[in-house]
């Protein structure tokens, strides 16, 4: 594939203050982990990790809603951009699904660990939507350090280099012989955007500029629709 966007893999929001550094170490708690349970089975990692990384768009987005209802004012295109990233996340999920099958285990601890992660989100949200957008800005960037690592085992020879999936060719504009590689640096640009976005909401909420444009977004389908 060509023209896919640039990613900067080492772009890092460098904590402020109290609620910085707790969504900094709440962060790196998961990442550790992560990093035990899946150890180096990324395709099984994504799947249940974008279960959860679906979740925050759609509570953002909720609770904006909400909150423009009874203020009676303008979002300034949050909600939109919120839904759309809970979208993007699942179609992540839906993707992976087609190259790595989730064991039954791995099905019940998506559905505990969605549970939980919704419920605590939401409250966190409530309290604190600064932190809250924090916590997903670096949710993000462990995300493009994770898919950077599974596109070094690909290029390695250490994961296949499967055929992109029929859904993944449709959603992200694809052509017939794209891999699974050319998915995985589309997810991982996908993920980036996302990094950017909410870093710029945190901060935006803080009371101080973005540190820097968002990151270019793949171009995606208009249409979502399932296709094998």
């Amino acid at each position: 594939m060509s023209d896919l966007p640039y990613v900067d893999i080492n772009a890092h929001h460098q904590p402020r203050g109290l609620r910085d550094h707790i969504a900094f170490g709440f962060t790196k708690t998961l990442r550790f982990c992560a990093d035990t349970f899946f150890a180096k089975r990324y395709g099984h990692r994504a799947i249940v990790l974008e279960t959860v990384a679906a979740v925050p768009g759609m509570v953002g987005a909720t609770i904006n809603h909400l909150k423009c209802l009874r203020r009676m004012c303008d979002d300034n295109g949050w909600i939109r951009t919120l839904m759309e990233e809970a979208e993007n996340e699942r179609m992540h999920l839906m993707t992976f699904i087609e190259v790595a099958r989730p064991t039954l285990f791995e099905r019940l601890v998506i559905l505990a660990v969605q549970w939980v992660f919704y419920v605590a989100f939401f409250v966190l949200y409530l309290v604190s939507a600064r932190t809250a957008h924090r916590v997903v800005g670096y949710f993000e960037e462990e995300a493009v350090l994770s898919y950077t690592y599974y596109l070094k085992e690909i290029d390695e020879g250490r994961s296949p280099n499967l055929p992109a999936p029929a859904i993944a060719r449709h959603y992200w504009k694809m052509p017939d012989d794209a891999t699974l590689r050319d998915v995985v640096v589309v997810v991982r640009a996908d993920e980036a955007h996302h990094r950017d976005v909410n870093h710029g909401f945190a901060s935006e909420l803080a009371g101080i500029a973005p540190a820097a444009k968002p990151a270019p977004y793949p171009e995606h389908a208009s249409d979502i629709r399932m296709v094998r």
